[in-house]
């Protein structure tokens, strides 16, 4: 195991290495950017414990946009080695800047992630994140090179030439989007690769949520064992969180280097151990642009678990959902992943498909677009049974439009989009299928 004494350290020996860092951090920033002196005014350091880090007031997203681009930079700029960015989709990019250590920690903490899913020193790694100033890419291949593995930096699109280099270069783990190794995958059975007859054994893939249902299509697709991994771009990017082998639906935190907190997305009071609640985390080493005390608007639970490996890290749920994009449907609460576990959980159902909101009426209704396996015959029978599951798991109607086969646009690079909202005066959003 990569980092073995750390990963499997007692607990108790750890809290104590958590709380002398944190004490250190809360030194270190309370005065070097404007946003850490707001945030930390009149907090005297040694009085900040584990215990009552809760008391602190959070960060959001809000709070690193308003100083960006480098307002919470709590180093000298000579000191920074790389910048990275979000998209800034919704607004203003986010910002992350990262000194030797950052860098240093990126690496190890995703050496961890690919240790865990049976990576090690030599083993060839396909990775299609994209890189630039995407986390996703570069973050893994930092990690692929701190533990010794061999790169293929392929990034995201051109998906004939990752399946030919997938089969010439004959890689085991590969890295990607889940909705793009589903694109992978259904290149490869248009090829005629089965998935016995490919190279991968393993896949880690994040950067958007993805379902058990999803899970299951992947490794039966692709022949593999399909893991998860956690990231954020505030935080770090990916290397905060990951499933191991033998522990689907847990992911260890690298909680040496990210404290990890969950809440009540309310109340931002801190929630029992195994209740789901927003994650908070604090980087407790992070030197260019450390984060105390950070609300990432993700939605899981936090557990201790006997890892047959023996690593003693907390463990995160998958993400069930995130805070702020619950949807509300005639009065009803609807995460976008409860659709995606009754859709993906369907053989006879592809891994393409987008939820469309249409707010052309008075009242908002909910539409699942997607489309069947080539091989499905009983297309109503299909569409039916469907309804009927979502209906039974969501509490209200949900229709569902079949496209199809191959109909649906598959995403290569980025994230994939799942949710469109309709709204009166545009045009559909997949003419010809929606009018």
């Amino acid at each position: 195991m990569f980092d073995h004494d750390l990963q499997t350290q007692p607990v108790e020996q750890r809290r104590e290495e958590q709380q002398r860092r944190l004490q250190a951090l809360i030194a270190r920033v309370r005065d070097a950017s404007p946003q850490h002196r707001a945030q930390l005014a009149g907090i005297d350091p040694q009085q900040v414990t584990l215990d009552n880090l809760h008391e602190i007031p959070t960060v959001g997203k809000a709070e690193l946009r308003e100083y960006y681009p480098l307002g919470m930079l709590c180093v000298d700029r000579s000191e920074l080695r790389r910048i990275h960015a979000t998209s800034g989709t919704s607004g203003r990019p986010t910002i992350v800047a990262y000194t030797e250590g950052d860098l240093e920690v990126f690496g190890r903490t995703n050496a961890r992630v690919l240790d865990a899913a049976g990576a090690s020193a030599g083993t060839m790694v396909h990775n299609a994140y994209g890189y630039g100033l995407f986390t996703g890419g570069l973050g893994l291949h930092q990690g692929i090179e701190h533990l010794g593995a061999c790169t293929v930096p392929v990034s995201g699109g051109q998906t004939s030439r990752q399946v030919t280099l997938i089969r010439d270069l004959e890689p085991e783990v590969l890295l990607c989007t889940p909705s793009y190794a589903a694109t992978i995958s259904d290149a490869m059975a248009a090829e005629g690769i089965a998935p016995e007859a490919n190279s991968l054994k393993v896949g880690i893939f994040g950067a958007e949520p993805w379902s058990e249902g999803m899970r299951a299509s992947l490794e039966k697709g692709l022949g593999i064992l399909a893991r998860d991994i956690y990231g954020m771009c505030e935080l770090q990017g990916p290397g905060i969180a990951f499933e191991g082998r033998h522990t689907p639906g847990h992911l260890f935190i690298n909680e040496d280097f990210f404290y990890p907190e969950c809440i009540d997305p309310a109340t931002g009071q801190p929630v029992a151990e195994g209740e789901v609640g927003e994650l908070v985390f604090t980087t407790l080493v992070k030197e260019a642009v450390p984060v105390v005390r950070y609300r990432t608007g993700d939605l899981a639970s936090l557990q201790r678990i006997e890892d047959p490996e023996g690593r003693t890290l907390i463990t995160m749920s998958r993400i069930l959902g995130r805070s702020d994009d619950m949807l509300v449907i005639r009065g009803v609460n609807v995460f976008p992943s409860e659709i995606e576990a009754v859709l993906l959980g369907d053989d006879r159902v592809a891994t393409a498909y987008t939820l469309v909101i249409d707010e052309r009426g008075t009242m908002p209704s909910l539409i699942a677009v997607t489309e069947p396996t080539p091989q499905v015959s009983d297309v109503p029978g299909l569409l039916k049974e469907l309804e009927g599951q979502l209906k039974e798991r969501l509490g209200i109607s949900c229709q569902v439009v079949l496209a199809e086969p191959g109909g649906l646009p598959r995403t290569e690079v980025g994230k994939a989009v799942r949710v469109q909202r309709w709204r009166s005066g545009e045009n559909s959003p997949f003419p010809g299928l929606l009018t």
